[in-house]
């Protein structure tokens, strides 16, 4: 009971029952995320298509490539071209979030792979960023719905896609703000977002 209430605790023995609970919930966030992971990595059909096209683009995403961890960010994953693919287990809401998120940052490791992306070029980052909020799922309709609540038809999934390119964008080190972002992510537009390799079409 005094674990429950902490009343009675002396304070190194708050200290040590704050950091166990705190230990206990991100040990099961990433025993979940990985769950995920491996269920998308067996089954989901994005994942397994984008996999396949990274291979045949000369790269290769084994497991460990693919790791679950903490983020202090607000975002969902992270895609690093030595590291590999992040997903940020305290932030995965579920499976389905996690398949959308994977299937995003696969599509940075596609680009890199094929492109040969400079990340510090942010033309090139904003274009990748464009391609794979568009591409992996996320601003499909339903997901719009499901997480803002609320959509506009019709220019819905391009206002998404605009909208998370110029997040991505205004956070890299060597963009100076939002409007920079924002500036960006218009010039390389037309060309990226209409760019849908390795996919026929926009999976929406």
């Amino acid at each position: 009971m005094s674990y429950k209430t902490g009343l009675g605790l002396t304070d190194d023995e708050k200290i040590r029952y704050e950091n166990d609970l705190k230990y206990r919930t991100n040990q099961k966030d990433c025993d979940k995320c990985y769950e995920y992971r491996d269920w998308a990595l067996k089954y989901s059909p994005t994942v397994i298509f984008m996999l396949q096209q990274i291979k045949k683009a000369g790269g290769h995403v084994s497991d460990d490539k693919i790791v679950c961890d903490i983020c202090d960010e607000w975002k969902g994953g992270g895609f690093h071209p030595e590291l590999g693919v992040l997903l940020c287990q305290n932030r995965i809401i579920d499976k389905w979030h996690l398949e959308d998120t994977l299937s995003h940052e696969l599509v940075h490791y596609y680009d890199n792979s094929k492109f040969k992306v400079d990340w510090v070029n942010l033309k090139h980052h904003a274009c990748s960023e464009i391609r794979a909020s568009s591409l992996s799922g996320e601003c499909r309709l339903m997901n719009q719905i499901h997480r803002a609540g609320l959509t506009k038809f019709g220019r819905g999934h391009q206002e998404c896609v605009k909208r998370r390119a110029t997040l991505s964008v205004a956070s890299n080190p060597f963009c100076k703000d939002k409007e920079e972002a924002k500036k960006v992510v218009e010039e390389v537009w037309d060309s990226c977002f209409n760019d849908t390799r390795p996919f026929e079409e926009i999976y929406r």
